[in-house]
């Protein structure tokens, strides 16, 4: 071994050797001196040495101890240089880890740890890190975008539901639709075909299509049953096609041409009917996402067109009320002026007999009143149509034909008039002969009237008439229209004191007074109490020389309401004094009734007008409410169908929902980690996928579930084996539950893993 003294490691032992030397130095000086030897010579010296053994194993010192020390600076220095190197080691493993983490860190997630044993506790611990954080993130990752795709709906669904609840004009809603829908699934044109009907064949006609950020005008009819419209119309499912022919779809934009390889075509159904169809088209292929949320808003859709189909009919009901309402005051109308028209015509027949203008103002004749079918039969005929054919019942004339009623030589003539009416034509007025039972000519002036039904359509002929037989025999004879005046009108003669001192048949007959009885009255006796104040007053001015003509009501012997229609007369002696007053006038009291009646109709309609207007503002008010109140719980029913499945989505136990044909609907993300499906795996399948064969076969709440139907466990938390994607079979608990709306029915699958805890 070559001593380096220069080397730090050999410093203790040049230290030791010189402090050995002093030690041997000092130590033989001071045996001298305590011995008092005397040193002459060398030999001296060394005799000393071989006497003393102290002396010896002092000098033996010298070796041994700088030997030892030497050897303990070897090992010393040995043992520092591999505590440096392993610190040197540890010190690069540390910056290799440091520089790892740093990765990990910033997202690297694919970053191999270098410089270090990949056996090492600590790096198989930051590789398994490094492994779970990249699925951390892969899960984040997925995580976010169901997030993202959950938002997208939900947005979506309440983008279209303001749009759906807030455009009532049919055009502009189909537009609104159409348009944000496209755009909302990235397509570039979409058309709104809307199921229409022109009373032979159904067809589509395309009300709304919009292409390239643009609203596009397009006339187009699709006839049922034709090309991709009329298939989707027929199997009322989703059609979608890929990697369309280049001529398939060619729509022109204002920045130039292109077309699209993707369509998508969805019908408009609720409840089973059919309201159209949406068609989009893209350049871009449609996701799942997207189909599904098209086929959602093609079903809101079509229960809004439902809803609006239904306020439709509401306001053509509405509106035909309103018709009903017009006709009816239509009808009053026109009676009114039938009746202004006959008091016309009757004036004019008074004013051709201006020798008897006043004899015929007093004459009042009862109206004739018959109602025959189109075909010319008589349904209905008054007392006055009896008495003034000569007829004593109903049976004798109802079922008659109208050419009964006809003289035989004014049939052609009537034919022609009754042809125009039975077709509907105008009314006929003016002056006809009817024949008696016993042949006699009655003339009358007479109107034929359509009565019309709600459609307008002619279904009754109503005939009315005045009685002027009499009038058409003055025009031929004076004599004899005299003598029927006197016959057939109400004739009395009273003194200026109101005593009656003459009268005719037809007072007595109208009276029911007998020729004995009529001895000792009084004009007063004949009037209604409750006109004798304003009669008095009247009869006052009749002997003072003022004639009085009008209408009055009177009491009969049987103390029976009676009115008449004539005048009074005062009659002058030689000296100019008013001698007598002579009455003239007719029995009115069946066209006063008439008149009254139709008064209290008119009023009738007046109020029952009243009361539709009334009941109109009544049903608009209650439209109103009906149509906030389903908007309100339009937003309820979003709003708890949301809170629900954010309810369900975030319960700790698995839940499965499966409709009444065991189609999963709902599976939520504590399902996924329980059983290893995604969302996309299960939804729209069978629910059996998730048990095992022997557990259909013979389980009894297993078999029972996955049958289609109702009749399944329901509210017994039973155990059963399930079969998850990777792990066999596993042992968990089920409950299942069941909820009908409406017809729908669907069951609910709570699933809870069993869980043993050793003590």
């Amino acid at each position: 071994m070559k001593l380096d003294i220069k080397s730090e490691n050999n410093w203790p032992f040049v230290i030791s050797v010189v402090f050995v030397v002093l030690v041997l130095f000092t130590g033989i000086i001071l045996y001298i001196i305590h011995n008092n030897i005397s040193i002459q010579s060398s030999e001296d010296f060394w005799q000393m040495f071989r006497n003393n053994n102290l002396l010896w194993l002092l000098a033996a010192q010298v070796f041994i101890i700088p030997a030892a020390v030497y050897a303990l600076t070897i090992y010393q220095g040995t043992t520092f240089a591999g505590v440096k190197n392993e610190l040197a080691e540890q010190d690069k493993k540390s910056r290799s880890i440091l520089k790892y983490v740093n990765q990990l860190i910033h997202g690297k997630y694919d970053t191999e740890l270098t410089d270090i044993d990949k056996e090492d506790l600590l790096a198989q611990s930051l590789i398994n890190l490094r492994d779970t954080l990249k699925n951390n993130k892969q899960l984040v990752d997925k995580q976010r975008r169901e997030d993202e795709q959950r938002n997208w709906h939900a947005e979506g669904h309440a983008k279209f539901g303001y749009i759906l609840r807030n455009n009532t004009d049919f055009e502009k809603l189909a537009f609104n639709v159409i348009k944000e829908l496209t755009l909302y699934v990235n397509g570039i044109q979409g058309g709104f075909f809307h199921l229409e009907e022109d009373g032979k064949s159904k067809f589509f006609n395309l009300v709304a299509f919009y292409a390239y950020g643009r609203k596009k005008y397009a006339d187009k009819k699709i006839a049922w049953g034709k090309g991709l419209i009329g298939t989707c119309a027929l199997e009322q499912k989703t059609i979608y096609m890929k990697n369309l022919p280049e001529a398939y779809i060619n729509v022109t934009s204002g920045l130039g041409q292109s077309n699209p390889n993707q369509i998508i075509v969805t019908p408009l159904i609720s409840e089973g009917e059919l309201f159209g169809i949406f068609e989009i088209t893209s350049l871009n292929d449609f996701t799942e996402d997207h189909i599904n949320f098209i086929e959602k808003i093609a079903e809101s859709t079509a229960s809004t067109l439902s809803t609006v189909r239904m306020n439709m009919r509401t306001a053509q009901l509405l509106e035909e009320s309103k018709e009903q309402a017009q006709a009816l005051a239509s009808q009053e109308e026109e009676m009114r002026q039938n009746m202004e028209e006959l008091k016309a015509t009757q004036e004019e027949a008074a004013r051709q007999a201006d020798r008897f203008m006043r004899l015929e103002n007093t004459v009042n004749h009862t109206m004739i009143r018959a109602e025959y079918n189109m075909n010319g039969v008589l349904i209905y005929a008054n007392t006055n149509f009896l008495k003034k054919l000569e007829y004593t019942s109903n049976s004798q004339v109802e079922g008659k034909p109208i050419s009964m009623f006809i003289s035989k030589k004014d049939e052609d003539w009537f034919n022609n008039i009754w042809q125009d009416l039975s077709q509907g034509g105008r009314h006929f007025e003016g002056y006809m002969k009817h024949i008696t039972r016993s042949g006699k000519d009655l003339w009358t002036l007479a109107t034929y009237t359509c009565i019309r039904n709600e459609e307008g359509e002619a279904e009754r002929i109503l005939f009315l008439a005045l009685d002027t037989t009499e009038q058409k025999k003055l025009s031929l004879n004076l004599e004899g229209f005299m003598d029927a005046v006197n016959r057939s009108s109400l004739k009395i003669e009273f003194d200026t004191n109101g005593n009656i001192r003459q009268y005719s048949d037809t007072f007595l007959y109208l009276f029911k007074y007998n020729e004995k009885e009529i001895s000792g009255l009084n004009v007063f006796d004949l009037i209604d109490p409750l006109e004798l104040e304003n009669f008095n007053k009247k009869w006052e001015n009749i002997v003072n020389g003022m004639n009085f003509e009008g209408q009055f009501k009177a009491r009969t012997k049987e103390d029976k309401e009676s009115w008449i229609q004539g005048a009074f007369s005062a009659v002058y002696n030689q000296d100019e004094e008013v001698e007598k007053v002579i009455y003239i006038g007719h029995d009115i009291t069946l066209q006063k009734s008439m008149e009254i009646e139709f008064k209290n109709q008119n009023e009738l309609l007046k109020k029952q007008e009243k009361l539709l207007r009334e009941s109109e503002k009544e049903l608009s008010r209650k439209l109103k409410e009906a149509k906030a109140e389903m908007q309100e719980q339009f937003k309820e029913i979003e709003r708890i169908k949301i809170r629900n499945e954010r309810t369900l989505e975030g319960a700790l136990d698995a839940i499965v929902q499966t409709s009444q044909d065991n189609k999963i609907i709902f599976y939520n993300k504590a399902a996924e980690n329980l059983l290893g499906y995604s969302k996309d795996e299960v939804l729209g399948h069978d629910v059996s996928m998730f048990f095992p064969q022997e557990s259909l076969a013979e389980n009894e709440f297993v078999s029972n579930y996955t049958k289609p139907g109702d009749s399944k466990i329901i509210g017994v938390r039973t155990e059963v084996k399930i079969k998850p994607k990777t792990n066999g079979e596993l042992s968990v608990l089920m409950l299942l539950s069941k909820a009908q709306v409406e017809n729908e029915i669907t069951f609910t699958a709570f699933i809870q893993t069993i869980e043993v805890e050793l003590f």
